[in-house]
């Protein structure tokens, strides 16, 4: 057995070396009673060794549990399933135990019943499908019953369905054969014109729009649409995907930039960012080491009025310096707005006035990382965030106004707040947390940036957390998982026009597949007006 190193360097201490014969003796001795010279010291050696190696494999645990998130996500940070609480522990059910533990503990529950219809769509969801009327092949309103014989039939209001389903490849084909004639004098051939429903473009607008859905929107790499289009007989080199999409990336500019412009007057802006890949870029890196290397997508959600837009830009600049190029073109003269983000230096820029609120969700995932190792200190931040979050699930549920739910917070979450925050510095002063920690650090962390994390209970309408930017962010992280990289800075200004268009349409209910091609079709209008053509007013503006 060798015996570790003692932390402290003035006590530093000899290894010991031990073969199993020797521990096997050292046993004996200890069950007959008769310890000898110098056996104290070994089982002393033997207990530090199982307490350190204790540790180490707590602090393990929560590094691997940090890493199995960041490759597979989290399933869920609920506040049940991160702590075990006082009723669970005294039924012997844990939180992580699965059904089989709890049926052996006679701790197992029923689950509730579903909802009736619960997973099924109604008639009314399916928007696109064609509708086809049927008549009854014998019998007609107004005439007798066939039943009764003598009453007479009349139409309902409300026409029985049913629903039948087909698989069709996403992008359609259709061949015209166009019938030549010759001259059998002159030779001039004569070929059949075209339908004018055929239209003029071989790849017409929802074409485009269904591969940048299937690209930006679903994170269908181009290589794997071609393999897919061409098992089902129609093909679509993937080369030829990017000539259309980025051909017709010019009619969504002018959208994307009003985007931009009506973002920066939103009265609460989300901003973060994730690491992106441009190989341009990544090869500017090798050839000039330019002074700034990295890359990132910086996901950037404004609460504009009524509505929510959402931003993607993907380049060297990082979240702080993307909110500044937004807020450049806020009016002169409004208010600072509330910036919602986690307390990254690289989120924030002094370019700008903003009241900044920082993310309670990310102060609580540090104590979700090391709830694993230190449970009891762990829970007691967790359970009082969740009597903040219950509360703010009320004051939305009243349908207060800013003014109102911060009074209510002040109210409620105020003393839950302050109690927790005398208790943050309690852990330090009295020494119950190390300070170098993952407990520590996360205690450390809550009392640094205080002032950002209870903006709520300071300023009407302030967030609790970051997690609408967060989802956001998701639909980068998809397209970066399944192609990789941009291959080019317009690659990347492609992506972000489409993502932005499309998760914009997303939380505004819209049908995103009819608004992209609304916008192709009628190009030269958006141009114009692009305020009139928002996703949220475009039918408006429609040619009757």
């Amino acid at each position: 057995m060798k015996r570790k190193k003692s932390r402290t360097p003035k006590s530093k201490k000899k290894r010991i070396d031990l073969d199993m014969e020797q521990l096997e003796q050292l046993v004996q001795r200890v069950e007959a009673g008769t310890l000898q010279e110098g056996d104290a010291a070994l089982i002393k050696a033997m207990i530090e060794n199982l307490v350190l190696l204790s540790q180490s494999v707590d602090e393990k645990a929560v590094t691997i549990k940090k890493m199995l998130r960041r490759l597979f996500g989290a399933s869920t940070e609920k506040k049940d399933n991160v702590i075990t609480s006082k009723d669970d522990e005294s039924k012997g059910k844990g939180a992580g135990e699965d059904e089989d533990a709890q049926k052996s503990k006679g701790g197992y529950q029923k689950k509730k019943k579903k909802a009736k219809g619960h997973g099924r769509n109604g008639q009314k969801d399916y928007q696109r499908a064609d509708r086809i009327g049927v008549k009854h092949p014998e019998l007609t309103a107004n005439s007798p019953c066939p039943e009764c014989k003598e009453g007479k039939l009349y139409a309902l209001t409300e026409p029985g369905v049913e629903i039948r389903i087909k698989g069709v490849a996403p992008l359609q084909a259709t061949v015209y054969e166009l019938e030549k004639l010759r001259c059998n004098l002159c030779q001039k051939i004569f070929t059949a014109p075209m339908p004018a429903e055929a239209g003029s473009k071989k790849y017409d607008a929802s074409a485009a729009v269904m591969i940048g859905l299937l690209k930006y929107g679903s994170g269908m790499p181009f290589n794997r649409l071609a393999g897919f289009q061409g098992n089902l007989g129609i093909p679509l080199p993937s080369s030829t995907q990017w000539d259309v999409i980025n051909g017709h990336t010019k009619y969504f500019d002018p959208i994307f930039d009003q985007f931009i412009r009506s973002a920066a007057q939103g009265g609460v802006l989300h901003n973060d960012d994730t690491d992106s890949k441009i190989l341009s870029l990544i090869k500017e890196n090798k050839l000039e080491n330019p002074k700034r290397k990295g890359i990132f997508t910086t996901g950037l959600v404004s609460l504009f009025q009524e509505n929510k837009i959402v931003l993607f830009l993907t380049g060297r600049e990082h979240a702080g310096e993307n909110m500044a190029k937004v807020l450049d073109h806020r009016e002169d003269g409004k208010d600072p707005p509330i910036q919602m983000c986690d307390a990254a230096s690289r989120n924030i820029s002094p370019a700008h006035l903003t009241i900044l609120a920082l993310c309670l969700v990310h102060a609580r995932r540090n104590f979700v990382d090391a709830a694993l190792s230190f449970p009891e200190v762990c829970s007691f931040v967790i359970e009082a965030l969740a009597k903040v979050y219950h509360f703010d699930a009320l004051a939305k549920k009243q349908r207060m106004d800013g003014y109102q739910r911060l009074c209510y917070h002040q109210e409620h979450s105020g003393p839950v707040m302050e109690t927790l925050h005398t208790w943050l510095h309690k852990q330090l002063a009295d020494k119950i947390v190390e300070p170098n920690s993952d407990t520590g650090r996360a205690v450390k962390y809550m009392i640094n940036h205080w002032e950002g994390l209870t903006a709520f209970m300071r300023v009407p309408n302030a967030p609790l957390d970051n997690n609408i930017c967060e989802r956001a962010l998701k639909k980068a992280i998809l397209n970066r998982k399944n192609s990789l990289f941009f291959r080019t800075e317009n690659g990347a200004h492609t992506g972000d026009v489409y993502m932005s268009l499309i998760y914009t349409c997303e939380l505004a209910g819209v049908n995103s597949f009819e608004y992209l091609t609304a916008l192709i079709v009628n190009h030269e209008q958006v141009k114009i007006a692009p305020t009139s053509w928002m996703p949220w007013n475009y039918t408006s503006s429609l040619p009757t």
